[in-house]
């Protein structure tokens, strides 16, 4: 049976004073609310009768009442927003007396807060008709539908009337923000969420904000709104008294109103100044938020003001006292002190000494012994370190810190473990074109100069002789401690070919040797013990040639007379041709070296062969 029907029956029994019958209507209006909380229902329900017994006209029966009663119920409709009173809590939902025959209920999660009812008996509340007609014989309502068509009719006339409303930001999307609006989500632009571009749009999740509705579009649910115009509006009229403040040099308090990766954006009063990153602390600082959050009051010092295009420089740190000015005092050379690594760069470690202090190691201050390709291989950020003070420039914020320095110096003892002229074994570690680099022992290397490579040989370059890692011996030949540097020689471990060459021979004597390598200008010859001689093109055969491979081959053993011997650049002149007979030899003759640093300079000796054959054919 309907609830109309029940209704209609209600009446006719009322009418004809039934007892039976109005047992029934006491059953039906008990049976209309369920379960706990239904007690108190009837109780209300049977007192509010009491209460219009009491204040039923005189002479006004019954079935009059009945009529005006079924008019009242009949001005109620589905989708209608009431406001009624709550008269219960069950577990089905939340009781209301909002008029009807009977009470209706909402949904319990409608009125819930973390995990609590938020009203109570006694509340009124403003709900919406959703079924007047159900099947277990009670009206449904709904709090939030209610509420949610109170805030379209406020949306329309916000945005008729240009006032402004307040919302929830929900989540960041696409192209803005999301904003809770009693239940309706709209939308807010990025480029209306402030004056200024925000990149950070997260730090407003969960903040209440203002705004102003700028389109609205109630059946496609569109609502799309402005924040950046309250701001605006609410900045325009503190703007001019703000500019008419402001100068440089002096202290202003502001809000944070919206921070960057480069700074944060202080709110003066209608106008914003910039706090860059470099003038919030005197320390090293990352990122702004470390500092600051939106919404923090801050006092700034005015760093710079340019009135015409309305900029404002603000400076943090200068209100604080500039840990650099005292820095002499605090941390004079040779000091040693702990500090902890800010930074590593591919020169250095950046070592904090205290907030706003920070001293460079340079990687070559950082081991005496280990050659450290790359900072990192040694520290990390955040580790303890110990340092020493090396030097302190308070003028250019600089503090150059050396870690080696409290580690023990093996250069300071190094005239205890070596002496000039001692054999010492080590490691080619390092090749240049001036020499190699050899590695004693941890911290300690010397170099054998190219010159000093070997005695007779003419050595360009170290390569030619020596390999990255070989291991080899030399003769320490100079120890220099205080510039850490040893010299070494491995020609010194050998005789000297050449003194014993010199001493045994002299130009005109006849010598064997094997052709060791060609040149464009003649062949180099191997004599023995690594002592080479230059036998100049012209000097190969009776017969003229035009390329010295063309006369002789490598490795071909052969008897050639000294031509010449230049102790002083240690070279020897060699001629094959003058080997098979006998030629007069010109000791003092001069010669220039146009063989391109060879053993010997025989660039003459072309001459000197024309002119022994011209005189053999006038001799002729």
């Amino acid at each position: 049976m309907s609830t109309e029907e029940t209704i209609t029956n209600q009446g006719e029994a009322e009418q004809n004073d039934s007892p039976q019958t109005v047992s029934t209507e006491t059953r039906t209006t008990q049976s209309s609310v369920t379960g706990p909380g239904a007690e108190g229902s009837a109780t209300a329900v049977a007192s509010q009768r009491e209460d219009e017994e009491e204040t039923r006209p005189a002479g006004e029966d019954f079935g009059q009442l009945l009529d005006r009663f079924e008019q009242e119920q009949s001005t109620l409709q589905e989708g209608e927003v009431v406001r009624g009173t709550v008269v219960g809590i069950t577990e089905r939902g939340v009781v209301i007396d909002f008029g009807y025959k009977s009470e209706g209920i909402v949904n319990p999660n409608e009125f819930m807060e973390d995990g609590k009812i938020t009203v109570k008996r006694g509340d009124e509340v403003d709900v919406l008709v959703k079924n007047m007609e159900t099947g277990e014989g009670y009206p449904v309502l709904s709090r939030a539908d209610a509420v949610r068509l109170r805030a379209w009719d406020d949306l329309e006339k916000a945005y008729n009337d240009g006032t402004v409303i307040k919302g929830r930001v929900i989540e960041r999307i696409k192209g803005g923000l999301r904003i809770d609006i009693d239940g309706i989500a709209a939308f807010l632009p990025g480029s209306q969420v402030d004056v200024r571009p925000i990149r950070n749009l997260d730090s407003l999740r969960d903040k209440q904000i203002e705004a102003k509705v700028i389109k609205l579009n109630r059946k496609r649910s569109n609502v799309v709104l402005s924040r950046k115009a309250v701001l605006e509006e609410r900045d325009a009229g503190r703007k001019d008294q703000t500019l008419n403040q402001i100068e440089e040099e002096i202290i202003v308090e502001g809000q944070i109103k919206n921070l960057t990766d480069y700074g944060a954006f202080v709110d003066l009063g209608g106008i914003d100044g910039l706090l860059h990153v470099t003038d919030m602390s005197w320390g090293r600082l990352q990122n702004p938020s470390e500092l600051f959050k939106v919404g923090d009051t801050v006092q700034v010092k005015v760093l710079k003001f340019d009135r015409e295009r309305e900029r404002v420089s603000l400076g943090y740190k200068q209100l604080l006292p500039d840990p650099w000015e005292t820095i002499e005092e605090r941390f004079p050379p040779a000091t040693r002190i702990t500090g902890k690594i800010a930074s590593v760069a591919d020169y250095g470690a950046f070592v904090e000494l205290e907030p706003g202090v920070e001293g460079l190691v340079h990687v070559s201050e950082m081991s005496w012994s280990k050659r450290i390709k790359h900072p990192s291989k040694i520290v990390s950020p955040g580790d303890t370190v110990e340092v020493e003070v090396l030097s302190v420039d308070p003028r250019a914020r600089r503090v150059s810190l050396g870690m080696k320095q409290v580690q023990e110096n093996p250069w300071k003892t190094i005239g205890e473990r070596y002496h000039v002229g001692d054999r010492v074994h080590g490691r080619v570690r390092n090749l240049t074109d001036f020499g190699a680099f050899i590695e004693i022992e941890d911290g300690v290397d010397g170099l054998v100069h190219v010159s000093d490579i070997s005695w007779s040989r003419r050595v360009k370059h170290p390569g030619e002789v020596l390999k990255k890692g070989q291991q080899v011996d030399a003769v320490i030949t100079t120890i220099d401690p205080d510039n850490r540097r040893m010299s070494l020689s491995i020609k010194e471990l050998e005789p000297n070919a050449w003194n014993d060459f010199v001493a045994a021979h002299k130009p005109g004597d006849i010598v064997k040797g094997k052709i060791a390598r060609f040149a464009g200008f003649g062949a180099f010859v191997e004599l023995g013990d690594n002592l080479e001689g230059l036998c100049h093109i012209s000097e190969l055969s009776d017969e003229r040639v035009s390329k010295p491979e063309d006369a002789v081959q490598i490795g071909q053993e052969m008897e050639f007379r000294i031509l010449r011997i230049d102790a002083e650049n240690k070279k020897i002149g060699l001629s094959a041709r003058a080997a098979a007979r006998e030629e007069p030899i010109v000791e003092q003759k001069t010669y220039t070296s146009q063989a391109g640093g060879g053993m010997a300079s025989l660039a003459e000796l072309a001459d000197f062969g024309s002119s022994s054959r011209t005189s053999d054919d006038e001799q002729t």
